[in-house]
């Protein structure tokens, strides 16, 4: 079954993504998009280092939507900080700890504080411990750390870590 069908879950994530792209419900896309859900995850099977594993599907629906919600919050908080005062912006660079262990989650943490604007991973330490964070505007290391933290490692880790 692995080998017909790789990922079942991501197939039909990818034909949903498909058809939102395309806008259009028609037959023709709907067995495109399919086909395409199929193959992409069967043609790249040979790159996935690990087989994923969702421990807690509903803590991974939560966590999509905080995502979501941050990057339109963001998307606000930033817009108003560079037309307002530009010069009152206090950027730094903030090292997050990790508890995450595995290549996965430690990219989708990195890919999630990319896609929220003001927020971007600049550097993982070699031994995965650590993650480098530029701020646009951070008054608060600490507290950017525990938001981090809070809002998407642990998540990410009772999805893709627990037991």
């Amino acid at each position: 079954m692995r080998r017909l069908l790789p990922h079942p879950l991501l197939t039909p994530i990818l034909a949903l993504i498909w058809l939102l792209l395309n806008n259009s419900l028609s037959p023709g896309h709907i067995l495109l998009g399919l086909l395409l859900g199929w193959f992409i995850p069967w043609f790249t099977l040979r790159f996935w280092p690990e087989r994923v594993r969702i421990r807690r599907p509903l803590t991974l629906l939560r966590f999509i939507a905080v995502v979501l919600y941050d990057i339109v919050v963001a998307n606000l908080s930033v817009a108003r900080r560079i037309l307002g005062r530009p010069a009152a912006l206090r950027p730094a660079f903030v090292s997050v700890p990790l508890e995450l262990k595995t290549e996965l989650a430690i990219s989708l943490l990195a890919n999630t504080i990319c896609l929220t604007p003001g927020t971007v991973s600049a550097r993982l330490a070699p031994d995965r411990r650590c993650l480098l964070v530029h701020g646009l505007h951070v008054p608060d290391a600490g507290a950017l750390v525990a938001s981090i933290k809070q809002r998407y490692e642990a998540p990410l880790k009772e999805v893709f870590e627990s037991c």
